[in-house]
C-alpha cells in the first residue's frame, strides 16, 4: 500500500488536491484555511513524504512533485476565483519548493543513527517551532499538535524502510 502511495506520481496528484483543499479552506473557512497557510503542517507533510521514501534519492524524487503540484493549483484557484495573493509569497513558497528535495534527502537522515540524524531532527521542530513564532505570530493550538507529531515521528516512530 505504501508503495502506491509514495511514489512521485500519486505525490503529484495529492499535492494537487491538497492544494485546491488549501485554498478553498482559505476562502470559505478560517481556522482550518489558517492551518493550510502555515509553514508547519506543510514540514509534517515533506516529513512523512522524506521517512517513508525507501532512500534518500527517492526522498529527494518523490518531495518536488507534491510541493509543485500544491503550489500550482493553490495559486492557479486564487488567480481563477481572483483571490488576494501576493507575488513575494508566490516567490517564497517556490522557492521553498525548489529547495525541498535538498531538504527531503537531510529529513530521510533523520531515521538513522548518529549526532548528525539527531542535529536534524532537532532542527526541523525548531524551524517548525520558530516559523509559527516569527512568520505567523505565535504558536496556535493546532500548532502545538502539529508540532507534537513532528516530535513522534521524528523521534519516536519506528520506521521500517
Amino acid at each position: 500500500m505504501k508503495k502506491y502511495i509514495i511514489n512521485p506520481i500519486s505525490l503529484f496528484i495529492i499535492g494537487f488536491l491538497l492544494g485546491i483543499l488549501s485554498r478553498l479552506l482559505d476562502i470559505y473557512t478560517q481556522n482550518l484555511g489558517n492551518i493550510f497557510s502555515q509553514m508547519a503542517i506543510w514540514i509534517l507533510f515533506g516529513v512523512l513524504i522524506s521517512i517513508y521514501s525507501h532512500t534518500k534519492k527517492q526522498a529527494m524524487i518523490n518531495i518536488l512533485p507534491f510541493c509543485l503540484g500544491m503550489l500550482g493549483t493553490y495559486y492557479s484557484v486564487a488567480y481563477f476565483n481572483q483571490g488576494v495573493y501576493s507575488k513575494t509569497f508566490i516567490m517564497a513558497w517556490t522557492l521553498f519548493a525548489l529547495c525541498s528535495p535538498i531538504l527531503a534527502y537531510f529529513t530521510w537522515m533523520t531515521k538513522e543513527k548518529g549526532l548528525l540524524s539527531y542535529i536534524i531532527r532537532i532542527g526541523i521542530v525548531l524551524i517548525s517551532i520558530l516559523s509559527s513564532l516569527i512568520l505567523f505570530d505565535g504558536l496556535r493550538i493546532y500548532d502545538f499538535i502539529i508540532d507534537g507529531l513532528l516530535i513522534y515521528i521524528l523521534f519516536f516512530k519506528k520506521i521500517i524502510r
